[in-house]
């Protein structure tokens, strides 16, 4: 029986197991904490992912590798390759932790991506400034996500109070500037890419966010199919280049028509959690399949579905659950101000009758607010 072993041991890591049963595979889940959401389904090595020892004994007892999240170490991926598979490879993933490395394959790729300049001194902050212009955001170039790590720069005027909040982390992760981009809209493309380089992408989907979190996801989105034509063709440019193997997400900004790539999520994704009851095949099994080398399974979308986020702590289950088309998944989280503890995925075969559940999802739990945009979207507005 194969065994992969996940590097992380989050709620993805979570779902790649519970998706991975049918195919009869075993797992093994390496996290820094011994209370870690995927060691409720899967057995849990505790070790910190740059201790050689603890890498070795986790690289024996498993057969190919993968990991949950863009935040281990590239180097300790690099180590572990030498030893057991590992998908997707270290490469990508150490371009999808760095936004400058990132942003620069985009260009080389003649994918459009807002402008941007490195960040290494106080000088270097009002030089980029005067080059990108303003508003701005000042981002590490690593390990933020979820809104982390960021710092809105709306006039020149904010550049004190903005290398006072960064600044000091300009000499270890690294800081960029990147232009504010006034978005109509906010896309993703989730994708795959298999061992033997066959491609497949998910619809593209339509994303909110709340304080930069995702607050909900609608599949497929409603865009011109040229629209999806293009966000699919900067997706393979991406996997080919890379020599990926796995699933992944490009997020992107859409203005005025066109698309302007935001970033790289190098694993499965939050806003392709609605292909568990809304695709063919989930996200998560494509994933394993990929990185197993198994042909990859159908992406096509089953009617219509949006995902809920459930952000801090987990609300009411029943009001989901008395929906026909309603599915529930709590993670085995603490609550914990903005942690994402779970999601509720809602489908529907016509747009009207999925917009009437969320509708009515919206109101019983007192979240009128995050199903109103995806409402909209599904009506027409």
């Amino acid at each position: 029986m194969t065994t992969v072993g996940i590097l992380g041991g989050g709620q993805l890591a979570r779902m790649m197991a519970l998706s991975g049963a049918p195919l009869g595979l075993r797992f093994l889940v390496m996290d820094t904490v011994a209370d870690a959401c995927a060691g409720q389904f899967a057995p849990l090595l505790v070790g910190d992912y740059r201790d050689e020892a603890a890498l070795a004994e986790f690289a024996g007892k498993v057969d190919v590798a993968t990991f949950d999240f863009e935040n281990v170490p590239a180097e300790s991926a690099e180590w572990l390759s030498a030893r057991v598979p590992v998908f997707p490879n270290p490469r990508a993933l150490a371009v999808a932790q760095d936004r400058l490395a990132e942003k620069t394959l985009f260009r080389e790729l003649d994918i459009p991506v807002p402008a941007f300049a490195a960040v290494a001194s106080r000088q270097e902050l009002d030089q980029a400034l005067a080059t990108v212009g303003v508003p701005c955001i000042l981002k590490t170039r690593r390990l933020g996500y979820d809104g982390k790590g960021q710092f809105r720069i709306r006039s020149l005027a904010d550049a004190d109070a903005a290398w006072q909040a960064l600044g000091a982390q300009a000499g270890t992760v690294g800081l960029i500037v990147e232009a504010f981009v006034p978005f109509e809209r906010e896309l993703s493309v989730v994708a795959v890419r298999g061992r033997d380089g066959e491609f497949r992408t998910w619809p593209l989907t339509e994303n909110w966010h709340v304080d930069g979190v995702l607050s909900a996801s609608l599949a497929p989105a409603r865009v011109d199919p040229a629209l999806a034509d293009t966000a699919t063709g900067y997706a393979r440019r991406l996997a080919e280049r890379l020599d990926y193997v796995g699933v992944f997400a490009l997020e992107l900004f859409c203005r005025d028509g066109a698309l302007l790539a935001n970033e790289l999520a190098p694993r499965v994704h939050n806003s392709g959690h609605w292909t568990i009851e809304g695709a063919e095949t989930s996200q998560f099994q494509n994933h394993l399949r990929a990185v197993l080398g198994l042909p990859l399974g159908a992406t096509d979308v089953r009617g219509r579905a949006c995902m809920l986020n459930w952000i801090g702590a987990m609300p009411e289950a029943g009001p989901v659950l008395a929906e026909p088309g309603g599915h529930w998944h709590d993670y085995g989280k603490e609550p914990r101000e903005g942690r994402k503890v779970g999601h509720a995925t809602l489908r529907a075969d016509a747009p009207s009758v999925l917009a009437d559940a969320l509708e009515r999802v919206g109101q019983a739990l007192g979240r009128q607010s995050q199903v109103a945009p995806p409402v909209a979207a599904l009506r027409g507005g």
